[in-house]
């Protein structure tokens, strides 16, 4: 059954605007605001899911020891894990257009909600500057294919890395900040058509690797290095417990 909105007493609202705890950007979403359908959700899902992180840290743990099996099976136990708290949190905000900084203040009250809303936003920072070095990384390496390798240069002091990658890291963090001045209906669109895009170019990344493998079957028997006789023999949750705890700080930022 839909649910109709209920009027606003005008005196608690303009009580409310006049306090301290208030203010444009901590207000509630009005309905007409909550603009994201189930499709939006799922286009974000399928962006946050797809990304390099998440694939070098599978690929780290095969490095590691892990077989292929193992790895993939670590990094969806630590997705399965943080789900739950993000779901939980994301609910207020989705159906009640209630932000996260104060829904919060149920648990920690007014003052002391202001200690995990700077804790998620240092997270947050530090995951940006992650993210944007990997998205300037993937820029800088494209270039480099399609110019055969005329980008490299001398690293720069005190930075160790090239201008061309410096230019790279710059213009995937303008990017970023485009779409954050724009607000979450710019992030909407770009989810909304990237999303299928994503998905095919999964498609054609797994088409590709399987094909260099020599198949989906010999890719994945890769054995285990911390079987019996192998290399790293009961080494197995020494690399399993921080490969798992890697994947849950990976969305801790979303779940504290």
């Amino acid at each position: 059954m839909k649910q109709t909105a209920q009027p606003v007493d005008p005196q608690f609202a303009a009580g409310a605007q006049g306090s301290s705890l208030y203010n444009d950007d901590l207000a509630p979403t009005g309905v007409a605001q909550r603009t994201w359908r189930w499709y939006h959700f799922a286009a974000l899902w399928v962006g946050m899911v797809m990304n390099i992180a998440s694939y070098m840290l599978a690929a780290g743990l095969t490095e590691e020891g892990m077989s292929p099996w193992q790895a993939v099976a670590t990094v969806l136990l630590g997705n399965l894990i943080v789900l739950v708290p993000m779901l939980l949190i994301g609910h207020a905000g989705a159906k009640h257009g209630i932000p996260y900084a104060v829904l919060v203040r149920s648990s920690f009250g007014t003052q002391g909600a202001k200690l995990p809303a700077m804790l998620r936003a240092i997270v947050a920072c530090g995951w940006y500057g992650i993210q944007t070095w990997l998205g300037g990384s993937a820029i800088y390496t494209l270039l480099n294919i399609l110019t055969g390798n005329a980008l490299h240069g001398a690293a720069l002091p005190f930075l160790d890395i090239s201008l061309t990658q410096l230019a790279c890291f710059l213009v995937f963090w303008a990017l970023q900040i485009y779409f954050i001045v724009h607000g979450t209906d710019s992030i909407r669109w770009l989810e909304s058509w990237s999303a299928p895009i994503k998905i095919v170019m999964c498609i054609a990344l797994v088409w590709w690797a399987t094909s260099k493998a020599g198949g989906l079957g010999s890719m994945l028997s890769a054995p285990s290095q911390f079987v019996p006789g192998g290399k790293k023999e009961g080494m197995f949750w020494a690399t399993f417990w921080p490969g798992l705890t890697a994947m849950v700080g990976f969305w801790d930022g979303l779940s504290i």
